[in-house]
């Protein structure tokens, strides 16, 4: 037996099928707005960035808590500001490949001297003999006010980066806003 469908029901599921596909579609997420305390963080967050893309090895441990711990998540974490410090000197000296970052998102947490930040990073090999220039990660970092005002880093931690093509680190290095986007 074969089964067919009135031309009239057959429009209607169409019709149906587009509207609920429509529907299911995701909209653009909402643009970032960020109280004046969270663009403090914004700010900080790219002045930490700018100390390793100057390769300024000072003001990247002023950035960085006393007591931080950077690769957060795994199972040994690099401890202290000092040997955070030692241990990102070929980072900073940026020799063999550059690191850029940027936030996106900063959020203050309920006590109000600690705050979330994360974006973007992106990796650039160095190396004239590469095949891979480009790769693009994400970092979250876990900011704290200390008692002299200041923020600085208390957590870090990094997704890690895929090759990327040179339109896409283009289009990273474009999507970077100095200005952080107030409520």
């Amino acid at each position: 037996m074969k089964w067919t469908v009135p031309s009239s029901l057959a429009l209607l599921l169409v019709s149906f099928a587009g509207t609920a596909g429509a529907q299911q579609k995701p909209a653009a997420p909402e643009p970032a707005r960020m109280s004046a305390v969270e663009c403090e963080v914004w700010a900080r967050e790219l002045s930490f960035a700018r100390s390793v893309a100057q390769h300024d090895a000072a003001a990247f441990a002023s950035h960085v808590e006393a007591d931080a711990a950077f690769g957060a998540s795994q199972p040994q974490p690099t401890r202290g500001r000092d040997t955070i410090a030692k241990r990102w000197t070929g980072i900073i000296e940026g020799k063999r490949f550059n690191l850029e970052w940027y936030p996106t998102r900063t959020t203050i947490g309920g006590v109000g001297d600690v705050a979330w930040s994360s974006g973007p990073s992106l990796f650039e090999d160095l190396d004239p003999n590469t095949t891979q220039r480009y790769r693009i990660g994400a970092f979250h970092s876990v900011w704290h006010r200390g008692s002299d005002g200041v923020w600085r880093v208390l957590f870090d931690d990094g997704v890690d980066p895929k090759p990327v093509t040179e339109a896409e680190a283009a289009a990273f290095r474009a999507g970077r806003q100095e200005r952080c986007p107030q409520a």
